[in-house]
């Protein structure tokens, strides 16, 4: 098990669950438009946001948006350690560094600062930034060693990230780092790209280190709208079995067997679910092959007939209806329960 920080009112870390972020895009100097975007990206179901701190403007914007913040926010910092010193005044909960561009000479006072503060810092290590090409160990060996250097200075709330744009560099870094440290990690691929083949790229990436175990907060870097990030580091969760308050429609790839509207199905019942908040799942199956076994595995199921389908509840059948009933069925099963 890592270790555990605390990030205001989230804990990373330590077992607890693995929290998503993202981080906006508007102008930091336009407050509004920043504390909206804070405020989308928490009704969507975000632990927290990171916010870029890249001049003076930037820094005395961020403590108004800190203020008006529902989450935990954390001031991303490159080049100048002074704008870290001004946004841990300003109230971050926490300071991202990266130690390829940020130098030795201001470690110190970020780290009094951070220390007076009890936030933590995540040293993030890009393989982009890093001037030479190295492979994933060196990688990783340079986030240990960024960590050590403010160990040495008497900080222990660290956060480390070794990020890269290909998939199996990031796996092999991530895996490096955690066989060597216990520091808590956060995970996903740079750069992934635009929406959907970036998200099935950190699908891949993400989802792999949180099957093994490794990784304790996730962005999904795309390029896209922050929302969307959100939207599809909960999907990766999902997937993963790591969040299981939604409800989980199972449906099969449809065959020349397939007696129903499988996709017409799935889909209105994935969308008249959408909202809510609770562990449940839904099998809408074609034929008798797979489809009574896999009704079973789920609280309720539909196993497609010719013109009736079979309903099960609980391992059970428990009617049979026309089917174009079944959509009505099975919500009244979900509205029941």
């Amino acid at each position: 098990m890592t270790r555990a920080v605390r990030v205001g009112n989230i804990t990373i870390g330590g077992g607890a669950k693995v929290s998503v972020q993202s981080m906006t895009n508007t102008l930091t100097t336009d407050i509004s438009s920043t504390v909206a975007q804070i405020n989308r990206l928490y009704n969507i179901g975000a632990d927290l946001v990171r916010v870029s701190v890249p001049d003076e403007a930037s820094a005395e914007a961020f403590s108004q948006i800190a203020k008006a913040s529902p989450l935990p926010l954390i001031a991303d910092i490159h080049f100048d350690y002074r704008l870290a010193l001004k946004a841990i005044a300003a109230g971050a909960a926490k300071i991202r560094i990266n130690p390829s561009n940020m130098g030795s000479s201001g470690i110190f006072e970020i780290v009094k600062a951070a220390k007076d503060k009890g936030i933590p810092i995540r040293v993030g290590v890009n393989r982009g930034s890093v001037k030479k090409e190295i492979s994933p160990k060196e990688l990783a060996l340079l986030a240990l060693d960024a960590a050590a250097e403010l160990e040495d200075k008497g900080f222990y709330d660290i956060v480390l990230a070794v990020k890269s744009s290909d998939v199996r560099a990031t796996i092999e870094a991530y895996r490096e780092l955690h066989a060597r440290c216990d520091y808590p990690l956060h995970i996903g691929l740079t750069e992934s790209g635009t929406p959907k083949f970036g998200e099935l790229k950190s699908a891949v990436a993400i989802g792999s280190l949180l099957a093994d175990g490794i990784g304790d907060t996730i962005r999904v870097s795309l390029t896209a709208e922050p929302e969307a990030e959100i939207e599809a580091g909960i999907r990766i969760l999902r997937a993963v079995g790591l969040r299981k308050d939604f409800v989980e429609v199972v449906a099969c790839p449809t065959c020349a067997r397939t007696n129903i509207d499988i996709v017409g199905i799935a889909e209105e019942i994935e969308r008249k679910t959408k909202h809510l908040d609770k562990r449940l799942k839904i099998a809408v199956m074609g034929c008798i092959v797979n489809g009574i076994g896999e009704s079973k595995v789920a609280d309720f199921g539909v196993c497609g007939g010719k013109s009736q389908s079979a309903i099960f509840k609980n391992k059970e059948i428990i009617a049979t209806v026309p089917n174009d009933k079944i959509i009505d069925e099975l919500m009244r099963l979900v509205e029941e329960y």
